[in-house]
């Protein structure tokens, strides 16, 4: 490979002035520079990436911090991080907790980040006291995508009102007994998502003078999977069952929609099901659902990092993202008796 010296050499100036030009630093005359970066050019030179570093104190790299990398919100996230980083020069580098109860180090110490970085952007939802504690002390720029974390600007949806509108529509259409299906919260997480939606669901509910009876709550971890065992679950309910169910995310209710389909509960004939998330399968199934564009919102959100990086003290923020509800086919009006 051809060194920063076999430039200056053929330059005919120093290897300090090479790299003041190649790094656009002052002290260069405009003709130098010229001359400097069409020799390198010509040469094939490029610039050593640690030098750079050393020299700038800059990593060119922005940190992406997420519980999983195999579930449907957060694999779209990464994909808008990677898509807005790509071709200004910036790297992006991974840290994975591995889920709730994988074993996991505490990923926010000073020692973790200290020049491997330049922004941090989370899509984690939970995070133990401690590491909340070890975020706000590292002195980077830093943004959350998807549920709040105290005290951490935001970019994400409402969540309650996703929770609170997808019940109004079935109650709406003369719901009455609406079963939920949400994610199980463990108390020492900050797993704020799930909590925030149950409390939409339940004020739609309590604001509709309905009630909801404790074994028409059923419990999932955002997986189809958790989707179908839910759905059988609720085939042992006595009758008569709910008429409508609302699912924390569309990924539980298209399980729940797969397994109806097993048992041979017609939607929405026998059942109305409802999700939140607008997943691209979800269309297909043709699930009524509050969308949300996980990808736009890392964009967002990288380019509120690229911003303050950049210089522009107010680029971080939080920021509400689009939502809105999408009618399709598994909803409608409860059968008679």
């Amino acid at each position: 490979m051809v060194g920063i010296e076999e430039v200056a050499a053929a330059a005919g100036v120093s290897t300090a002035t090479v790299s003041r030009a190649i790094r656009g630093l002052p002290r260069v005359s405009p003709k130098t520079r010229a001359k400097i970066l069409a020799t390198a050019k010509e040469l094939g030179y490029v610039p050593s990436s640690a030098a750079s570093r050393l020299a700038t104190g800059k990593t060119r790299t922005i940190g992406v911090l997420a519980p999983y990398v195999d579930r449907w919100f957060f694999g779209k996230a990464i994909a808008g991080v990677d898509q807005e980083l790509h071709g200004r020069g910036y790297n992006l580098s991974l840290f994975n907790l591995g889920g709730r109860t994988a074993p996991r180090e505490r990923l926010f110490s000073r020692s973790m980040v200290h020049k491997q970085i330049d922004a941090l952007l989370l899509l984690c939802m939970f995070l133990h006291p401690e590491e909340i504690d070890d975020l706000h002390a590292i002195d980077i720029p830093l943004v959350v995508v998807g549920g709040p974390v105290p005290g951490c600007p935001n970019v994400g949806i409402d969540d309650y009102l996703a929770a609170r509108s997808i019940t109004e529509h079935l109650i709406d259409l003369g719901h009455r007994h609406i079963a939920l299906l949400h994610g199980q919260d463990d108390s020492d997480l900050n797993f704020s998502v799930p909590k925030i939606r149950v409390e939409g669901f339940h004020d739609a509910v309590q604001a509709a003078g309905l009630e909801l009876h404790p074994d028409a709550s059923l419990f999932g971890n955002f997986t189809v999977q958790s989707g179908v065992e839910a759905m059988r679950r609720f085939m042992d309910l006595p009758e008569p069952r709910p008429t409508a169910i609302v699912c924390a995310s569309d990924e539980m209710a298209l399980g729940v929609l797969f397994e109806a389909a097993r048992q041979g509960v017609r939607v929405p004939q026998d059942l109305s099901v409802v999700g939140i998330d607008g997943h691209e399968m979800g269309e297909c199934a043709g699930l009524t659902t509050v969308w949300q564009d996980p990808t736009a919102q890392a964009r967002r959100g990288t380019q509120m990092l690229m911003g303050e990086l950049g210089g522009d003290s107010g680029a971080v923020r939080s920021e509400l993202a689009e939502q809105r509800l999408i009618v399709r086919e598994t909803t409608a009006p409860p059968r008679l008796a």
